[in-house]
Formats: C-alpha cells, sequence, structure tokens
C-alpha cells in the first residue's frame, strides 16, 4: 500500500483551492504532504482530527466530514465550506505550534441563523461569508486572541477579525483585511 492510501484511508475514518492562497499554503509546506485540521465544537459536543489534504490532493470523503463538523448547530443545515478557509485554519494552527485543536464557536450560517443572530447584535454582517460556507470563528485556550489573530494575518490570505471581548478570532476566504481590537 502507497503512503496516499494509508493516509487516505485513514482520513476516511477519523473544491479546490485557489492559487490566491498561496502563502498560507507556504506555512503548510513544512508539515510534509500532508494538511491536517483539529476542532472541536462546545455547541455539539463533536470533535474532529483529520488529515484532509494529501500530496496535492484534497480527501473529499475528509472535505465532507469537515462540512458536516462546520454546519449550522442551530438548524443542522450542512454546507460546502470552501477548503481556502480550511487551508487558513490549518495553516495558522500549524504557525501556533500547538496540539489543542480549535474550539469552533461559528462555521457555516443558515440564512436565518444570521437573521437572528443580526438582530441580538451589530457584530454580524449582513451578507456574512458564514453564509457561503466561507468563514469561520475560533478561540484557543493555550493562546490570546492576540496570537491567533498575528498567526492567521502572516500570510496575508484572507479576511481576519480579532474579537478580544469576545476571545475568539474569525477567519475567512475573502479578500485580504484585518479589523478588530
Amino acid at each position: 500500500m502507497t503512503r496516499r492510501g494509508v493516509l487516505a484511508a485513514f482520513a476516511a475514518t477519523t473544491a479546490t483551492a485557489a492559487p490566491t492562497y498561496a502563502n498560507a499554503f507556504s506555512f503548510l509546506r513544512g508539515s510534509g504532504d500532508i494538511r491536517r485540521i483539529r476542532m472541536s465544537s462546545p455547541r455539539t459536543g463533536e470533535r474532529i482530527d483529520m488529515v484532509y489534504w494529501v500530496e496535492g490532493d484534497y480527501i473529499r470523503e475528509a472535505v465532507q466530514e469537515i462540512n458536516h463538523f462546520m454546519r449550522d448547530w442551530r438548524s443542522n443545515d450542512v454546507h460546502a465550506i470552501d477548503v481556502r478557509t480550511i487551508d487558513m485554519l490549518a495553516a495558522a494552527h500549524n504557525l501556533l505550534d500547538v496540539n489543542e485543536p480549535y474550539m469552533l464557536l461559528s462555521g457555516y450560517r443558515s440564512p436565518r441563523t444570521n437573521a437572528m443572530l443580526r438582530s441580538r447584535g451589530s457584530a454580524v454582517a449582513e451578507n456574512s461569508r458564514h453564509l457561503r460556507g466561507e468563514a469561520a470563528d475560533v478561540r484557543l485556550s493555550s493562546r490570546s486572541v492576540a496570537q491567533v489573530y498575528r498567526a492567521a494575518t502572516a500570510f496575508s490570505a484572507g479576511g481576519v477579525g480579532r474579537y478580544s471581548r469576545s476571545n475568539f478570532v474569525h477567519m475567512d476566504c475573502g479578500p485580504v483585511r484585518s479589523w478588530g481590537s
């Protein structure tokens, strides 16, 4: 059995990226020929720790599992998560050099969930990238918001928001920009 076969089998048991993400990918190169994502969800009690990319190819089954994991937990709606966002998360995590999984606070949001959150406060965009499966809000208990923010902005690959009062960082695969305090 080849190395690729072993890793694909491992990923299955536990889309394409735009070329503008070359900077993020360079941070992943140090991890060898694989990309891995580790997250937990306090809302569902689920955890994910899997290889989703091997030697230049996304593993379809692994990406589908990530899509399910990052679903709208309020409605249970599943949406395809843009792999560029997954790559940003993995690259920042790799740069932080931690074993702790991200705590996923929000991945995909259904239009109904986004409207409900908007009605409760002004920090939710009407046309949020969460609606398109292009964003994630995460935290690490072993790293500060500032540290996660710096890691996510280090490769200039998309949008990164710092929400210090709420203790999370937003990452999305939209245009390169940053905000927050």
